[in-house]
């Protein structure tokens, strides 16, 4: 236990207050990952989708790619937990996981831009669509990486 922890928990309470807390970020993510894998498994069985060009049906694919990708990151931690449980290598487990999650939140940042893209083409015409999701782009990336980047390089008081 070190003397500037004013939580004065172990190593092993932390580590499994870093698990939980963890674990916790993954629900919020995964269920957002879900309702986006959800909408892309029913774009294609549409009328509108079969009779769109290419670029339509390359966006497609590489969205639900990066959806699948960020779902596998997400869920990896679970795995890895059943698979090391009681082995003694819950700090190894933390920052592993740690590091899948971090990955899944930027597979799906791009999987949320490739889905504002294929949902604003028909509308509003690709030009719109192209700038309004790289617009959503650049807020994911301002809220998801600059902003968490920014405060983390802060010194604390």
């Amino acid at each position: 236990m070190a003397d500037d922890d004013p939580r004065r928990e172990t190593d092993a309470e932390r580590l499994d207050r870093n698990f939980d807390e963890l674990l916790q970020e993954l629900r919020v993510s995964q269920t957002g990952v879900q309702i986006l894998f959800a909408f892309l498994l029913g774009v294609s069985f549409t009328t509108p989708f079969r009779q769109s060009d290419s670029f339509v049906h390359t966006v497609y694919s590489v969205t639900l790619l990066l959806c699948v990708l960020a779902t596998a990151l997400f869920i990896s931690p679970v795995a890895l937990h059943r698979m090391l449980f009681g082995r003694g290598r819950k700090g190894e487990l933390v920052k592993i996981s740690s590091r899948l999650a971090l990955a899944g939140l930027y597979f799906l940042l791009l999987a949320i831009s490739g889905a504002v893209l294929l949902a604003l083409d028909d509308p509003v015409g690709r030009s719109a669509a192209l700038t309004l999701s790289g617009g959503a782009f650049v807020v994911l990336v301002g809220l998801w990486v600059v902003l968490p980047g920014r405060l983390r390089a802060q010194r604390l008081p």
